[in-house]
């Protein structure tokens, strides 16, 4: 356990932790239940209890006909409706006559818009967030045009695919890359054999993915093993800094400092480093709009700033594509729905064996890690993990498994196919073999994220 905690930092850092992950579940599980709960009440159906959180119960208020309830349990929530055998295995009412406000009674369409709304409410949210962070924030994106080439690291997932440093990536399953995040993202994840074309020394070259590739970038905590190397052309110079005076402007190519050729921006950083403020002889070449490249150099005295050596440039800045609200309302709902896509194809290729169930899948304490991450990152990064939740416990829930959304659904498929109910004794032992089956998946998930952090 104190490795744990060590792992995760002090015991402040860990109720930091809790904060973050109970905030987004209680938000997801409220709009979940708040799609049961609304369309439930739409169709005439009495709402018994609204809770968030299961038992025991820590806060609770009758307003109406319904308990409003707080559990002290943040991993879920549920909505009982009368006449409904879910997971608080009330059969009671099941031997009198249906009730015109029960479940039961309501027409299968009904009866099926109110099990699914859960999942269309974390879907819609989705797309909320989504649209609302692309519209607020635009999307910052790397212009594939900046990168120079990729350096790979030796042992990592990228180098054991094949690719090597000085490699150019021009497309990713076939597919001409535009941006830097066209690389690596869950559409390309989740093909049936992702593969990158690079350009080697003037030859195009595909590399397929090896097997198992999410379980893979999973285990090594998302780190391919790529980093990018950008061209040594100069985005900005800054006033009254050493390049500006030297005559240096913007879109100006550094390519030599003290007859060393510089190729990327890291090369030039490098040198900079090293000169300890010595003079520098930067030479550049400046290309004119007739197609004419000049060649020009100068003695620059690099300035101390800290524990740095300045020049006073910056290379080109992350391109930002910004939306209209039509615009970003489309981007978010294909943001959306690549996500549940994506996340559908993962349990397929989990139960195909393609993936490994213990490097692929993540539990709560994996969530709260990730969560809490994402929020010392900011308002943006908390925002779309809460998106990329909800899309996911979307996904789990339509899932045809008893207890789950998805498995209440199958029971009323049948009924809409067989004109009848299947019987309550066979949905009670459904509903008790699925909550221990999740239950058993539970428990699972929480050691395998304490031994993948230990």
């Amino acid at each position: 356990m104190q490795d744990i905690l060590s792992s995760l930092g002090s015991v402040g850092n860990v109720l930091t932790y809790v904060f973050w992950v109970i905030l987004a579940l209680f938000i997801l599980v409220l709009v979940h239940e708040m799609g049961h709960f609304l369309s439930a009440k739409a169709f005439g159906m009495r709402v018994e209890r609204f809770s968030i959180g299961f038992p025991p119960k820590i806060l609770g208020k009758q307003i109406g006909e319904t308990e409003y309830v707080i559990g002290a349990t943040p991993l879920g929530g549920y909505v009982k409706i009368s006449g409904m055998i879910d997971e608080s295995m009330d059969t009671g009412f099941v031997e009198g006559v249906p009730e015109p406000w029960e479940f039961r009674a309501k027409p299968v369409w009904q009866k099926m818009v109110v099990i699914t709304a859960g999942v269309i409410f974390n879907m819609i949210l989705a797309v909320i967030i989504f649209s609302t962070l692309k519209l607020t924030y635009g999307e910052p994106y790397i212009p594939i045009e900046q990168i120079a080439q990729f350096s790979v690291e030796e042992g990592s997932l990228a180098y054991d695919m094949g690719l090597r440093t000085g490699d150019r990536i021009v497309a990713v399953n076939g597919k001409q890359v535009k941006r830097h995040t066209d690389i690596l993202n869950i559409g390309v994840l989740m093909a049936d054999s992702p593969s990158i074309t690079v350009n080697r020394n003037g030859n195009k070259i595909t590399l397929n993915a090896p097997p198992a590739m999410v379980s893979k970038l999973s285990k090594a905590q998302g780190n391919f093993g790529i980093t990018p190397y950008f061209h040594s052309r100069i985005g900005e110079v800054v006033p009254d800094m050493p390049a500006e005076k030297a005559g240096l402007k913007a879109n100006d190519k550094i390519v030599g400092i003290n007859g060393n050729p510089i190729r990327f921006w890291e090369e030039m950083t490098d040198a900079l480093k090293s000169s300890q403020g010595k003079p520098l002889e930067v030479k550049w070449v400046r290309s004119a709009k007739n197609g004419v490249t000049d060649t020009l150099s100068a003695t620059i005295v690099p300035k101390k700033e800290g524990e740095s050596y300045l020049l006073g440039v910056g290379r080109s800045a992350t391109a930002i594509e910004y939306f209209s609200l039509g615009g970003a309302i489309a981007a978010g709902t294909r943001e959306t729905w690549t996500n549940a896509a994506g996340t559908l194809l993962m349990f397929k290729k989990l139960i195909m064996g393609q993936e490994n169930v213990r490097d692929a899948l993540g539990g709560p304490v994996m969530i709260a890690r990730e969560t809490k991450r994402a929020a010392d990152q900011g308002a943006y990064s908390f925002w779309r993990i809460v998106a990329l939740l909800s899309v996911t416990l979307a996904v789990v829930n339509i899932l045809p498994i008893p207890a789950l959304d998805g498995g209440h659904l199958v029971f009323l498929i049948y009924e809409a196919i067989a004109r009848k109910e299947p019987s309550p004794r066979f949905r009670m032992i459904a509903q008790q073999v699925g909550m221990v089956l999740l239950l058993a998946l539970m428990v699972f998930l929480v050691f395998n994220d304490v031994l993948r952090i230990l």
